[in-house]
């Protein structure tokens, strides 16, 4: 069976479903993608290379048409995987369905079929509309349900404690750890929701002033006993298919970092619908990948002497989320490509780290250091002069056009063969 590539122009709903169902149809009579001889993966690509184009025109042509249906004329606020499953039901073959998606779930990364490249394509046009983009960023912004139950207890106790984060306010400063210390705080969807609550917890208690990220200290044998802020991405979890775009890679960035960034949605008062808070981290042994790039959104940044920086993505084959967005203001062009493109690892007693650290302490001086940062952010006039640096360095529109491509270029990525076959090669020699 074979399936004509389908013309770019755009189909309406009805000849985009039909147009889908064929090539599904054909994946369906095909062997899983590692089982496939080369007439087999020719006929899978040629089928959705075009399917995907087709994608492509027709969100394209009606990014805001199907938001506004979506979100009934932008009154409601859908989260991210609330718009790509409400996209599957009202416009078959745009995104997949449920169902699929399960299927895909239950597969290793190299077996999967890429459907969440079809998420990548819809997200792309939605980010890019100037009016249905901003508002998806808005709905991102909002407190989560999970945070919004949990606020009473922590407002009352000022203590939670979640599988990947615990949450602690002391004197009014809100100490976030990182307490994954059998994988050195590498990131997964569970460590990104706890992110998300934990963030949206500091910025909705009202006894929270500042807010402090440290990684907690790790029964990791190399590195038992020890602080180690954070590993990066858990290729582990990426190599057996647990790394998910939407509820991983687009909410981490559209999510917790960008509350960071902006501050939360709830509310607010006539001169601000975001509150936001003052953010302090503190990087013991390494910040590596994600690690890295949690540093880029934080108003102050310590590292102990010993530690360093790196960010590998474009070794492993992936887009360093907003990385490639945020670094270069820091570092200038040609440090960030040295990073991002070759790898470079930076230590934080050289020069270059300075553009990124704002202090470099002794190891034994850190806690020292620490109290001293949270209470020089812990003034009147700091909240609004960094929402003005913020305005500034990260205008919303110039985000929110970042996020667009990233969408799709990182769902490209995760199903690129030399991304399945590091972190392949990694998750079978760490075994």
């Amino acid at each position: 069976m074979t399936v004509e590539a389908t013309p770019r122009a755009p189909l309406d709903r009805m000849a985009l479903a039909e147009s889908a169902r064929r090539v599904d149809d054909l994946l369906a009579d095909l062997p899983v993608p590692p089982a496939r001889d080369v007439a087999q993966r020719a006929a899978a690509a040629t089928a959705l290379d075009g399917i995907r184009a087709a994608r492509a025109a027709y969100v394209d042509a009606r990014a805001e048409e199907i938001y506004d249906e979506l979100t009934d004329g932008r009154t409601r606020y859908l989260r991210i995987d609330e718009l790509v499953r409400a996209a599957a039901r009202a416009h078959p073959g745009l995104v997949p369905t449920d169902e699929q998606m399960a299927v895909e779930r239950a597969r290793r990364q190299g077996e999967k079929e890429g459907r969440e490249i079809d998420q990548g394509i819809f997200l792309r046009g939605v980010l890019r509309s100037p009016k249905a983009g901003p508002h998806l960023l808005d709905a991102m912004l909002r407190p989560t349900t999970r945070a919004l139950a949990l606020l009473p207890e922590f407002t009352e106790s000022g203590v939670v404690r979640m599988a990947a984060v615990r949450l602690e306010r002391r004197d009014g400063v809100a100490h976030l750890t990182l307490c994954r210390d059998d994988c050195l705080n590498a990131e997964d969807a569970q460590q990104v929701d706890d992110m998300e609550t934990a963030v949206d917890l500091v910025l909705l208690d009202p006894a929270t002033r500042v807010a402090l990220l440290r990684g907690g200290e790790m029964s990791h044998p190399r590195y038992q006993g020890r602080r180690v802020f954070c590993a990066g991405i858990n290729l582990k979890k990426l190599s057996s298919g647990d790394i998910p775009l939407v509820d991983f890679l687009l909410r981490r960035e559209l999510g917790y970092l960008h509350k960071i960034v902006r501050g939360v949605l709830a509310g607010g008062s006539w001169h601000s619908p975001l509150i936001d808070k003052p953010w302090v981290a503190a990087v013991d042994t390494f910040a590596i990948g994600g690690g890295a790039q949690l540093l880029l959104v934080f108003d102050h940044v310590l590292a102990a002497s010993d530690a360093y920086l790196s960010l590998p993505a474009a070794t492993e084959g992936i887009v360093p989320g907003a990385a490639n967005y945020r670094l270069t203001r820091f570092t200038g062009s040609r440090v960030a490509r040295q990073v991002i493109l070759g790898g470079r690892r930076i230590r934080a007693d050289e020069p270059d780290a300075r553009l990124v650290v704002d202090e470099v302490v002794p190891p034994e001086g850190m806690d020292a250091a620490i109290d001293s940062a949270v209470t020089r952010l812990d003034g009147d006039a700091v909240l609004a002069n960094r929402r003005m640096l913020n305005l500034t360095e990260e205008p919303p529109d110039e985000f929110r056009r970042y996020m667009a491509e990233f969408a799709l270029q990182q769902a490209l990525r995760i199903y690129g063969a030399d991304v399945i076959g590091k972190v392949g090669r990694f998750a079978a020699g760490s075994a």
